[in-house]
């Protein structure tokens, strides 16, 4: 059987750039839409608290695409909860979030807000939307997402990825990913990665069977303003499908 893989563009800082210049363009709803018809199999855009890219009208203009698949990322805090099951996204991806942080920095803390996340996850539930929790690649956590009832993971990559760059050892974070998705997988969660990955840390986690999604955005559009989103995401099709 073929080991189809998956690959998710994250266009959040498309809305960064619009909002450099507090003007209208670039469009993130044009990106979304251009996007996929380059090749992407969905589309990421995270809602901050802040909302420092990614605004509450973009979300609902983009969520209202037909036949575009888009996966939310969201935090616990309520008033997003309430927001994101208004937009109504075909996917939600739980996210840690800490104001003072550029990115996302780390997996979430799942034993400390396991009560809540199990109550967020099954109001999605009710709505029919596919609910993933962004976890550290640590066994003990694939546990505990099976055990607050989410259908996916998305493995944080940003470890792995960083030894790449720096041309350090992988083999060790490596083995982590992998055996965190053969769990996952052989409980019944299906198994998405992403953060901080490229072209090179993309390639070596495609060897990871069990990964059927890749999500990646600040590379796919710093370099596509070099060479273009039409190039970066043909190029990332070409490796997944290796």
């Amino acid at each position: 059987m073929k080991n189809v893989k998956r690959i998710g563009v994250n266009i959040d800082h498309v809305a960064t750039l619009r909002n450099a210049r507090g003007e209208l363009h670039p469009d993130p709803l044009y990106a979304a839409k251009f996007v996929k018809k380059k090749g992407a199999d969905s589309v990421t855009i995270h809602l901050r608290e802040d909302r420092r890219h990614i605004k509450d009208l973009d979300a609902k203009k983009i969520c209202s695409i037909k036949n575009l698949l888009v996966n939310l990322e969201i935090s616990i805090k309520d008033e997003i909860v309430k927001n994101a099951l208004k937009i109504k996204p075909n996917f939600i991806c739980i996210v840690p979030e800490n104001r003072q942080e550029i990115t996302t920095e780390g997996g979430l803390n799942l034993e400390k807000n396991k009560r809540k996340i199990k109550y967020i996850i099954k109001l999605f539930k009710n709505k029919k939307i596919r609910t993933s929790l962004f976890v550290n690649p640590i066994l003990k956590d694939i546990l505990i997402s099976k055990e607050l009832g989410a259908d996916c993971i998305e493995i944080h990559t940003g470890r792995f990825a960083s030894l790449v760059k720096s041309k350090k050892k992988i083999s060790k974070e490596f083995l982590r990913i992998k055996k965190c998705s053969e769990l996952a997988t052989k409980i019944g969660l299906e198994v998405h990665a992403g953060h901080g990955l490229d072209y090179k840390s993309t390639q070596y986690l495609c060897k990871i069977k069990e990964i059927k999604e890749f999500n990646i955005g600040h590379f796919i559009i710093g370099e596509s303003i070099f060479d273009g989103f039409t190039k970066v995401i043909k190029k990332f099709r070409k490796i997944i499908k290796k």
